[in-house]
């Protein structure tokens, strides 16, 4: 598999978001994918994608198997899902952790538990860190840990399915879950609720103007 671009990484992550989360309007239309990338909340970075650029990472996810139309879709309307299941088999808590790292880069094991509780619901630090552990250790490793930076108490970890710059040795080992701090969970879970409701706020004021 090629490494993958910075806009096929957001293709992909917004296609098993949408998957997992709202299934009812899964598989996603060309205009639903574009505004699924360039999503406001839980993105990082924000996007501005138009159709062709979608549409030519769609192009190139399908190539490498990772994406495509949807078969047996009934609809005049073409639309397309992701294909990580059969090219890798993940679980659902593999999955969780790989679309928050598609969609929002290096996270800590923290905050990658209180961001994928839409996903799938972690009890326990020592889930997240075995997820991430199982991760690292494919063949090639699909995820890996970053040098732990100056006056924090997590390191973050990273996706390796894109071409930005990645370790020169990435770590493989998840760190001990009893160094981690309930205060730095705390504070990405009311980082994401904050989000979520000023992505509730937009959908609002975009409501209220069809009647204005």
């Amino acid at each position: 598999m090629d490494l993958l671009s910075e806009v096929e990484v957001r293709v992909l992550g917004a296609l098993i978001e949408k998957d997992i989360t709202t299934p009812d309007y899964y598989p996603l239309s060309l205009n639903a994918l574009v505004n699924a990338c360039n999503q406001k909340n839980n993105r990082d970075p924000v996007m501005k994608l138009d159709e062709d650029v979608v549409r030519g990472a769609l192009d190139s996810l399908q190539g490498q198997r990772l994406a495509g139309p949807a078969s047996g879709a009934d609809s005049r309307v073409t639309k397309y899902e992701h294909r990580l299941q059969e090219v890798f088999n993940f679980d659902r808590r593999e999955m969780a952790i790989l679309c928050v790292l598609l969609l929002r880069g290096a996270q800590t094991p923290g905050e990658l538990r209180g961001r994928t509780e839409r996903m799938y619901r972690f009890q326990a630090l020592d889930d997240v860190h075995g997820a991430l552990d199982r991760l690292s250790q494919r063949e090639p490793p699909l995820v890996a840990v970053l040098p732990r930076q100056p006056g924090t108490k997590e390191s973050r970890y990273m996706h390796l399915l894109s071409d930005t710059a990645v370790p020169a040795e990435p770590a493989r080992a998840a760190e001990n879950p009893s160094s981690q701090d309930r205060l730095t969970i705390l504070e990405s879970e009311v980082a994401e609720l904050r989000e979520e409701i000023a992505g509730m706020q937009e959908q609002l004021a975009a409501f209220r103007k069809q009647f204005e």
